[in-house]
């Protein structure tokens, strides 16, 4: 052979030598790519992703998605070399995305308390802008409770003694007024009807004055239910498709009028949307699912500019009645604000 010869495959071989290798010798970082969208009007795994009871949901058409972002641990060399030169991954330092001082459980079960959260706050936004009031729910019971059997988890405590309770402080405040033993009558509403039942008061264990023996939280309440279904996603980016998942399916308006339409952002009870992490992956996540407008909180509006894919338009968010605004403005073929 010639020695141009013994040099390619020499070459050659080291090539193969260092793909190998290469394949196999992990680094410390870590890619993140589009994931999966969901319909928040539809399904998925077999169940609606917001499922009401209680009340009949309006006939929705079009699509309110969801976006995430899917995130690949352990790469090898090569795996990460690819990520760096492609335009649907991003690779960063494993530590952005795994803080060395938490476990991977102790990761997994902050994301999914955020995506709870975010449920809890999707649901108080949609009632409130629906005009549902706040109530004092029932949470649990405590061990023992003198209110067990008169009281259950999900009954409102609207009076105590005949005088309205209007917040958890209230509520404290009123029964301080009262010695541990004293009978209490307490006027609440269970499944839309309102009953009266009498409970023997007990102690508080951290103050002063009587207590009913429950847990409650101050939430919206609404004479039907909403419960969110969605199984292997984290975060609190979700907040505001929820939202507007729900008040498509219980409100007077067909928000989409059948447009395909994505988006993320987070939201509080009051309706405020907030900023998320990975927009430009998750604007790719929607175009590709098929959506050709996308809702921005306006606080990503600089990162989003200049990387939306072709044939998406950007809506800049700031609030859920802004996003409620933009919709009617699309609906009517008008110009919403943009990114």
């Amino acid at each position: 052979m010639s020695r141009r010869t013994v040099t390619l495959i020499v070459g050659v071989l080291v090539l193969i030598a260092l793909a190998v290798g290469g394949a196999q010798l992990p680094v410390q970082y870590a890619a993140e790519a589009p994931g999966p969208t969901f319909n928040t009007l539809g399904s998925a795994n077999g169940q609606q992703v917001i499922a009401i009871s209680g009340r009949t949901p309006a006939k929705t058409s079009g699509n309110l998605n969801m976006t995430t972002v899917s995130v690949y641990d352990h790469l090898d060399l090569l795996s990460a070399l690819r990520g760096w030169f492609a335009s649907d991954q991003s690779v960063v330092p494993r530590e952005v995305l795994f803080p060395p001082n938490e476990t991977s459980t102790q990761i997994q079960q902050q994301n999914t308390q955020e995506f709870t959260s975010s449920q809890d706050s999707a649901i108080a936004a949609a009632l409130g802008k629906l005009g549902y009031p706040n109530k004092i729910v029932v949470v649990k019971l405590q061990k023992g409770s003198p209110a067990a059997k008169r009281l259950a988890p999900g009954d409102t405590i609207d009076r105590i003694n005949g005088t309205s309770v209007s917040s958890v402080a209230n509520l404290t405040a009123n029964l301080k007024k009262f010695s541990p033993g004293t009978p209490l009558t307490v006027t609440s509403t269970r499944n839309g009807h309102a009953r009266t039942v009498r409970i023997v008061s007990t102690k508080a264990p951290d103050r002063s004055g009587a207590a009913l023996g429950v847990f409650v939280s101050y939430q919206r309440v609404a004479p039907f239910k909403v419960s969110i279904r969605l199984a292997d996603v984290g975060g609190p980016s979700a907040g505001l498709m929820f939202t507007l998942g729900i008040l498509d399916k219980v409100g007077k308006d067909n928000l989409t009028d059948g447009k395909f339409i994505a988006g993320t952002g987070t939201i509080d009870p009051n309706g405020k949307v907030g900023a998320i992490g990975g927009i430009p992956l998750k604007m790719i996540a929607a175009r590709r699912a098929g959506a050709t407008v996308f809702l921005v909180p306006a606080e990503n509006c600089a990162e989003a500019a200049g990387h939306d894919p072709a044939g998406l338009r950007l809506i800049k968010v700031t609030s859920l009645d802004s996003a409620l605004s933009a919709l009617h403005t699309l609906h009517t073929g008008g110009s919403p604000p943009r990114c």
